[in-house]
């Protein structure tokens, strides 16, 4: 399956300080600021807040050609920015404080004063959080519901494998996941809008179209009519219409490259396998919040079942990635395996500048030092 990825890195000085330097950025490598841009066989694109950049495959591929050009990006902009700028993977940067954060403040401007005026940008769960984001193209109607409905099932556990953020403002939260906690927060005033993470089960598309009438309806009833676009839905997974995909929202941005890799090929892997799963909303809730708190600790005989179908399943390329997952399910996440180092060292310095270079080198952050 050729999945397409969106990939969220922080910007920082060389001591992995954020740096609210995006536009700089840009217009250093174009001439002008622009929201998007070329680069190497990838897309950067802006985000909302100035301290982090997207890089996406020009298109989508199979993991290992998906892997190679986004390492050949993150390889470029080290060398063109030495000295200067350094990116940081994680599902949220881990002591960003909020003053040191701000919105994208060239084009779109309009979109953000409504989500400003609607939900307060001025929070984590805007200015910092990182995802991971995969699209999984589907061909007809019949086939949208299937893979819809199968990732809205398998979102626990892709939860649980991709936790990345375990640390705000340089204080462990006692939450693995913390991105989500924040991100499903950050619009309560129209609760609909993220709809919990996990939503319910479609059995045919109207049901989708008209759960999106219903977001579109109550922002109409605030005058937010400019945000009545597909991509407002900020549930675990969505449907984009003008680029057919599933869109799959809920996963932590990870160390490296060879990390998110492995959980594209867990996820395609398991879009095949022959496997049945929990489509009762309420307990697929309990199992994601098991997830967010917990990381892998709470579901690790689910998660080690599912690894197992996954490997049955997966292509020669896709079987070489899976024992990386297979060893977040055993021995933690990547948000426990942080926690866990930074309780021993007492800090997070030297922790964070060797997730620095996990991205750098591509080489998954480990247990040990």
């Amino acid at each position: 399956m050729s999945i397409g990825t969106e990939h969220e890195f922080s910007v920082n000085d060389p001591g992995y300080f954020p740096a609210p330097v995006s536009d700089l950025v840009i217009q250093d490598l174009s001439g002008r600021i622009e929201g998007q841009i070329p680069f190497c066989r990838c897309l950067l694109s802006k985000e909302l807040q100035k301290t982090v950049l997207e890089f996406i495959p020009g298109r989508p591929g199979p993991v290992s050609r998906t892997g190679a050009v986004l390492q050949e990006a993150i390889d470029r902009f080290h060398a063109r920015f030495r000295g200067r700028y350094a990116l940081l993977g994680l599902g949220m940067h881990p002591t960003a404080r909020l003053d040191q954060t701000r919105v994208w403040d060239h084009d779109e401007g309009e979109y953000y004063a409504v989500y400003d005026r609607l939900f307060s940008l001025r929070q984590h769960g805007w200015l910092n959080i990182q995802a991971l984001q995969m699209n999984l193209p589907y061909r007809d109607e019949a086939d949208l519901v299937a893979q819809y409905n199968r990732v809205r099932s398998l979102l626990p556990y892709l939860v649980a494998v991709t936790a990345a953020s375990p640390l705000v403002e340089g204080r462990l939260t006692g939450t693995m996941d913390t991105r989500l906690v924040m991100y499903r927060e950050n619009q309560r005033q129209i609760p609909l809008i993220c709809n919990g993470i996990v939503p319910e089960k479609i059995n045919r598309l109207p049901d989708y179209l008209a759960l999106m009438e219903e977001i579109y309806h109550q922002l109409r009833r605030k005058g937010a009519d400019i945000l009545c676009e597909e991509w407002v839905n900020s549930s675990g997974v969505i449907v984009r219409f003008t680029r057919p995909c599933i869109e799959i929202k809920a996963l932590d941005e990870q160390e490296c490259v060879r990390s998110d890799m492995a959980a594209v090929a867990f996820v395609s892997s398991l879009m095949r396998a022959k496997i049945r799963l929990e489509e009762d909303r309420d307990e697929l809730l309990a199992l994601t919040e098991t997830a967010i708190r917990r990381g892998t600790a709470g579901l690790k005989p689910e998660l080690l079942a599912l690894c197992k179908e996954a490997e049955k399943s997966a292509n020669s390329v896709e079987r070489r990635y899976l024992p990386l997952i297979r060893k977040r399910a055993e021995e933690g996440s990547l948000a426990e395996l942080v926690a866990d180092r930074v309780r021993e060292q007492g800090c997070t310095d030297p922790v964070i500048r060797e997730l620095g270079m996990s991205l750098r080198n591509n080489i998954p952050f480990t247990a040990g030092s």
